[in-house]
């Protein structure tokens, strides 16, 4: 009888753990899409704003880990980790929708994040990372359909500008590598205190270099510049959170369940834009958003029976 209860435990925790990291890094990453947005609306620079939020960040983060006594581990695999990481799951996605917030709107940004799932559940799939359950498929369709209806209602707008559009959407291609990435190559031994700060000072270097490139605009508004470094300080709050529960759901609920703070990001970011910044409710928003919502709970309720199913098969002592 103790040991049911033992197991039960353990299971309710295997699958409770993942879900709060899930809504708690989802809903910084909502937040996150609206400060780029106040960003741009100041003029500031995405290298400058993305740079300095990295910075700050690992930074934090960094002191965090030397409170805990967990040092970042300074291997040659571990430094191709966190560059790799940097570059594909925050340099390139975040210039990609940090520029384009201001064109094309901060809650449409937010629901394109939504986007990865499908991808990254086909490429753990191919990699047998995962093992392939219906009822985690079909949540990982209904997310992803859920953000396309957004999206197809977005491009069929008169208004819409195609090409930024289309920018837009190669961010999630660019997420979905990141998240299968960091789960392949997750440095051995290592914890997630001291892999976040790592990945994000390599963020650092690597827009530090891009500000190095010709033509990259590099504006810092002259008026207001109190609002800006606050919006910059505050963005390196949200990251060093977001980062931090980024890592511990990848290390507790894979790189499937990972794919789902995009859409869990729509769901703060959206309400967030429409009532605080006063865009416009995105066409198609009710059905989206049910549908993102639906995909959650599906993927959440297909981790919590995989986690019983190897408890059941666990042998006993």
């Amino acid at each position: 009888m103790a040991t049911a209860a033992v197991q039960s435990s353990s299971t309710r925790k295997s699958w409770l753990l993942p879900l709060l990291y899930l809504l708690g890094g989802g809903a910084l990453l909502g937040l996150s899409t609206n400060l780029a947005k106040l960003a741009g609306e100041t003029g500031l620079s995405p290298v400058i704003f993305l740079g300095g939020a990295t910075l700050g960040a690992s930074l934090i983060l960094f002191v965090v880990a030397a409170l805990k006594r967990v040092w970042p581990p300074c291997t040659r695999r571990s430094i191709e980790y966190y560059f790799v990481s940097a570059a594909v799951g925050v340099v390139i996605p975040n210039l990609i929708f940090f520029s384009a917030v201001t064109e094309v709107g901060a809650g449409f940004v937010a629901l394109v994040i939504a986007l990865p799932p499908l991808l990254t559940y086909i490429g753990a799939l191919t990699l047998r990372m995962e093992r392939f359950q219906w009822l985690r498929a079909l949540g990982v369709l209904a997310a992803l359909g859920g953000a396309g209806v957004l999206a197809v209602h977005k491009l069929s707008a008169p208004q819409a500008d195609i090409a930024w559009v289309l920018l837009t959407l190669l961010g999630p291609a660019a997420l979905a590598i990141g998240n299968v990435y960091r789960t392949a190559r997750w440095p051995a031994g290592a914890s997630a205190d001291a892999l976040a700060p790592g990945m994000l000072l390599a963020a650092t270097v690597l827009l530090v270099a891009i500000g190095f490139l010709p033509r990259t605009p590099l504006d810092i508004p002259q008026q207001d510049q109190g609002f800006v470094y606050g919006l910059i300080a505050l963005q390196s709050v949200v990251f060093a959170g977001m980062f931090f529960l980024l890592f511990l759901l990848q290390k507790t609920g894979g790189p499937v369940l990972i794919s789902l703070l995009g859409a869990v990001g729509a769901v703060v970011g959206v309400p967030v834009a429409i009532f605080l910044q006063g865009e416009a409710a995105p066409q198609g928003l009710a059905v989206g958003a049910g549908l993102i919502a639906l995909g959650v709970a599906m993927l959440t309720l297909g981790q919590q029976q995989e986690s019983k199913t190897k408890m059941a098969t666990r042998p006993r002592a």
